[in-house]
């Protein structure tokens, strides 16, 4: 018999699986990359970014950033400009379409959290939101 702590692991894993499926065909759809998307997804989130900082908040390398970027570039979704403060520095953001990208993925994103959560009363989803915002602080 699985304790709660197994249950929640096995419940989590099928759940990130789950997403990660959902996102895949998504994102298919686009043309665009999971990597791209989600490179435009944290620039429409938190504006622009150097590119070390979007590094770190994808959680890859620079060189490797550099890579997704210079897709982005060519496909008229992301612009680059040097930092107005530090001339070493790159900054990376939005073009209107990169924006209307960001805006796109984010409303399928709003649409299927609006789908798994209306059987979930308003108390429930109170605490569910809670839990969340606990466990992205362990991160």
């Amino acid at each position: 018999m699985m304790n709660d702590l197994e249950k929640l692991n096995r419940m989590l894993t099928e759940f990130y699986d789950k997403m990660s499926s959902w996102e895949m065909s998504v994102v298919k759809e686009t043309g665009y990359s999971l990597a791209q998307i989600h490179t435009i997804e944290v620039l429409g989130t938190c504006g622009a970014l150097r590119m070390k900082e979007l590094a770190q908040k994808l959680g890859i390398t620079t060189g490797t950033l550099t890579v997704q970027i210079e897709k982005l570039v060519r496909a008229d979704l992301i612009i680059r400009c040097p930092h107005p403060d530090d001339r070493r520095a790159i900054v990376v953001t939005l073009t209107e379409a990169g924006k209307d990208i960001y805006f796109q993925h984010n409303q399928l994103h709003l649409d299927l959290v609006r789908d798994l959560m209306r059987n979930i009363d308003p108390e429930h989803e109170q605490v569910l939101l809670s839990c969340f915002e606990k466990m992205n602080q362990e991160f």
